[in-house]
């Protein structure tokens, strides 16, 4: 399935996209942008930000708009989606155009919301957990779309966690 286009990583907000983002650019030495600090770069506002002050519709404008300009430049390896930049079919259809390979970071809601929970970034259309679980269970379907899906297990986590301390341990 080799595609000639980026590696996008899509999933679920906290699901871990920007960190498996940085990772794997690392590993293959290509450079990664995470969409959502692009469009902090760009526009000099956070998603959160665009989202509270314009509304979700006139942000996913941008997002895509963003999209569009990050993938015409051709300078990313690798790309984080912010979590709901998938869900809407213009961008799943310009990632194709692309020829994106997209990987699914299917992480359980309780993994994510604890993430969310813990995190100090604003995250307007996921503040309770209620209203973040509808969110997950809407979108779900959708990221199964995805050409690659990698199920996050906690056991996963804690191996790769215990991995990289004794890596630390050795180096």
């Amino acid at each position: 399935m080799k595609r000639p286009g980026p590696i996008v990583i899509t999933g679920f907000m906290g699901c871990g996209k920007s960190k498996v983002a940085r990772e794997l650019a690392l590993r293959r030495n290509e450079a990664m942008v995470d969409l959502d600090e692009w469009i902090t770069s760009h526009t000099g506002r956070s998603p959160a930000q665009l989202i509270t002050e314009e509304g979700e519709a006139a942000f996913r404008e941008i997002e895509s708009n963003a999209l569009r300009d990050l993938l015409r430049a051709g300078e990313a390896g690798v790309i984080a989606l912010g979590g709901g930049a998938w869900i809407e079919k213009v961008n799943r259809d310009l990632i194709d155009e692309y020829g994106c390979t997209t990987i699914w970071l299917d992480t359980p809601f309780a993994i994510c919301w604890e993430r969310i929970a813990a995190s100090e970034e604003d995250r307007p259309l996921g503040r309770t957990r209620e209203e973040a679980q509808a969110r997950y269970d809407l979108r779900k379907p959708i990221y199964a779309l995805a050409h690659l899906h990698i199920a996050v297990s906690p056991g996963q986590i804690l191996d790769d966690i215990v991995g990289i301390l004794a890596a630390d341990l050795r180096g």
